[in-house]
């Protein structure tokens, strides 16, 4: 499985951005995708997943701004944030795994490259 995430860039706090994450391979295998940041000096979080059987979690920092959703037909997850705050400024990267479903990041088997979110006035 292979991952591509975009829709990275520079914004202003309040702003939005969306991203994509788009699945290619054996995505049939896939049961959960998720959205991970990572900023400088900290550990890899969790933003939110989605679940096909229709979990969906997310960090307690962007409950009520971002929006993790899927497109099937196009083999792809989004992550709509809004309300964009400075301390959101991280690498954003997309994960997928055919059997785990959980908040740990090491549970992921697959992953995107990640694409910068930077968060400034």
């Amino acid at each position: 499985v292979q991952l591509q995430a975009s829709g990275g860039g520079l914004v202003q706090p309040e702003g939005y951005l969306r991203l994509s994450c788009v699945a290619s391979g054996d995505i049939f295998s896939v049961t959960t995708m998720a959205w991970y940041r990572q900023a400088p000096g900290k550990q890899r979080e969790l933003v939110a997943l989605l679940s096909y059987s229709g979990k969906i979690n997310y960090a307690d920092s962007v409950k009520g701004r971002f929006t993790i959703s899927g497109d099937s037909a196009k083999n792809t997850v989004y992550l709509q944030m809004n309300s964009l705050k400075p301390e959101d400024t991280a690498v954003y990267y997309c994960a997928a795994d055919p059997d785990y479903n959980g908040r740990y990041y090491r549970g992921y088997a697959y992953w995107g490259q990640g694409t910068q979110v930077t968060v400034s006035s």
